[in-house]
């Protein structure tokens, strides 16, 4: 049962490093070339950022709400 808990986070870190990638790709690179210019990689950077900490507070928000539909029943 462990092994498939490990496996699932795996996963999920994989889709979400995939999402935020492909939508701060989408957002900050309007030509794509053999390397970042400075203004994109802060764009990058700012994304990712912004990315992550959304995700983090939805990720909070959604297990309180699992902790109290749990501790309900």
């Amino acid at each position: 049962m462990e092994q498939v808990k490990v496996q699932i986070a795996v996963a999920n870190a994989q889709e979400l490093l995939q999402r935020m990638t492909d939508k701060c790709f989408k957002k900050c690179i309007g030509k794509p070339g053999s390397s970042l210019d400075n203004s994109e990689q802060k764009c990058i950077a700012m994304c990712m950022d912004r990315y992550m900490d959304a995700w983090n507070t939805v990720s909070r928000t959604y297990n309180s709400r699992l902790q109290k539909e749990r501790a309900r029943m």
